[in-house]
């Protein structure tokens, strides 16, 4: 009986040490935070799914994943089914991987069809959309 107490009370301990590092692996933040970046290219695809939306930017480097906000903050922005479209031409600005061989980018900001969409909007940010 004390042994099983005692092996239920280290499960318990292992979960609760194992499920903020997970939370942390998810969220912490693999990007440049010292520049932001601005890629152009037309869209390859685009996922408005958890846990972030996501397109995939062809660029004359190759195709890079560009992860957005979740989609209840870029749906808030207005980014939304419909507004862009593989084949369409966008301008994303915001964050390169840390590893600079990683064609992944956390956008900040997306331009499609002539409008932006801040799926970010209190983070404070040094680029302009579009230029």
């Amino acid at each position: 009986m004390i042994r099983a107490n005692a092996a239920r009370a280290l499960l318990a301990a292992a979960l609760a040490l194992a499920l903020p590092a997970a939370a942390l692996a998810h969220h912490g933040w693999a990007w440049t935070q010292d520049e932001e970046s601005r890629l152009a290219g037309t869209i390859e695809a685009i996922s408005l799914g958890n846990p972030h939306a996501r397109i995939e930017l062809r660029t004359e480097e190759g195709v890079w994943r560009v992860d957005l906000a979740p989609p209840a903050a870029t749906a808030r922005a207005g980014f939304v089914e419909g507004v862009a479209k593989v084949g369409d031409e966008a301008i994303v600005t915001g964050h390169r991987s840390r590893d600079p061989n990683e064609r992944a980018f956390k956008a900040e900001t997306v331009t499609v069809n002539g409008k932006t969409y801040d799926v970010y909007p209190n983070r404070e940010k040094t680029l302009q959309p579009t230029s």
